[in-house]
């Protein structure tokens, strides 16, 4: 069957064409509005500002892994743990795995930054931050090369 003479399967080739190219300009977003929170950090790290820097280290790594899963999967958790997305991610990339076992607890640390540094009298160190900023250097290179 026809529709103003376009075979129904190639309309349907064409939306979800159209569609997966939208749903991709989605996933970009979270990419860059990471990359835009990393900047942010190294700024508060120059200024002194720990506790903003590692909320904003936290919040880069969040949306680096949704946008991960979200180009693997279609979609991504609703959660805001690290390590829960990081377990999501386990089956699908064995590197990016390899990377969480061997950093859990500088990442935990920065799970942590996502709650303490907004609600708690928690102060981060500038070594710490010093420290999460060097693994999250290792952490975009694993991830790029697992995409």
């Amino acid at each position: 069957m026809t529709l103003l003479g376009f075979n129904k399967v190639f309309l349907i080739w064409v939306s979800l064409d159209i569609l997966s190219r939208g749903l991709l300009m989605e996933y970009d977003f979270l990419r860059r509005t990471a990359l835009s929170f990393y900047k942010n950090a190294k700024y508060l790290y120059t200024q002194e500002e720990y506790n903003l820097a590692a909320f904003n280290i936290e919040q880069a790594m969040q949306l680096l892994l949704k946008y991960f899963l979200a180009t693997k999967v279609g979609e991504f958790p609703k959660t805001h743990s690290l390590r829960r997305l990081f377990r999501e991610s386990k089956n699908l990339c064995t590197d990016l795995w390899e990377f969480y076992q061997v950093n859990a607890s500088i990442i935990g640390n920065i799970e942590s930054a996502y709650i303490a540094s907004r609600y708690y009298p928690v102060y981060f160190e500038g070594i710490e931050i010093k420290e999460m900023l060097k693994i999250f250097d290792k952490f975009i290179e694993v991830i790029d090369g697992c995409l």
